[in-house]
């Protein structure tokens, strides 16, 4: 049978589709957790750095500085954002252009393995290191006297994300499509990270009206917003605008990694 009838019977077959995306969910998952300095790092680097962040700004009630929290109520879903990004961004298209060199991207294309179960995959595998991620930061956060998210909110957390992940990953794998090679990839992965991440405010409030505007045109300033209102306010609701944001960066990174993304390494 052909690579292309294979592909047609998964496709009509929808149990043996979740079958391929259930293995290959697995297969990224055995593939991290089989790297243990990669899987540590991930999730060491954001608690160190709200444990450090613990220490500077543990005592820092609120304040206006701060949009009426505290300092680390506001620094528990800034950090927790930019793990979030770091998992469904910055590494992924970092992967992703190391696989493509490696061939690896080439021989999963000549597999019955469909493209959409193929990324599909990948996010769901974000989504998880991402969820692990945000929960230890905030029991980082809870060690330093940081309440946890109200009941009320945790539907409108839950929904941020995964619209987050989902966008990050679309923004990550168009940005891959970009990268000519390997070596290039984190380079160009935090050349696009770096200034996004300091103008929406991750590591301190901006209160300049003008940074501010543009910044919540960028994905990353609302996706910080979205998290912050999810950690500290009580009420119920979703942060329509921001999510609003966040699924057109998204839709947008879908269609350039639809059109410009590329399985065979870039001939020299």
């Amino acid at each position: 049978m052909s690579v292309t009838a294979s592909r047609a019977t998964a496709r009509q077959a929808p149990g043996r589709g979740l079958g391929l995306l259930w293995h290959q969910i697995r297969y990224e998952q055995l593939s991290f957790w089989r790297n243990p300095q990669s899987a540590f790092f991930t999730f060491v680097f954001p608690v160190v750095i709200m444990a450090v962040f613990g220490g500077l700004f543990g005592g820092i009630g609120k304040s206006e500085f701060y949009y009426g929290r505290s300092a680390l109520q506001y620094y528990v879903s800034t950090i927790a954002a930019v793990s979030v990004l770091g998992c469904c961004y910055s590494q992924l298209a970092i992967v992703l252009a190391a696989r493509r060199e490696n061939g690896v991207l080439k021989r999963v294309r000549a597999t019955p393995l469909p493209a959409s179960a193929y990324f599909v995959g990948l996010l769901a595998h974000c989504l998880l290191v991402s969820v692990v991620d945000v929960l230890l930061i905030t029991a980082i956060g809870r060690l330093y006297g940081v309440p946890l998210p109200a009941a009320a909110q945790w539907p409108a957390l839950a929904a941020t994300l995964v619209l987050g992940a989902g966008a990050f990953c679309a923004l990550g794998v168009a940005v891959a499509s970009l990268i000519r090679n390997a070596e290039a990839a984190p380079s160009v992965v935090q050349l696009v990270l770096f200034p996004l991440v300091f103008v929406s405010g991750t590591y301190m409030p901006i209160h300049s009206a003008v940074l501010n505007g543009i910044a919540g045109a960028l994905p990353v300033r609302p996706f910080n917003d979205a998290l912050l209102g999810a950690f500290t306010t009580h009420g119920a609701g979703l942060p329509w605008r921001d999510l609003g944001v966040l699924l057109l960066w998204g839709a947008a990174g879908a269609v350039v990694a639809v059109r410009r993304f590329r399985w065979d390494p870039r001939p020299e």
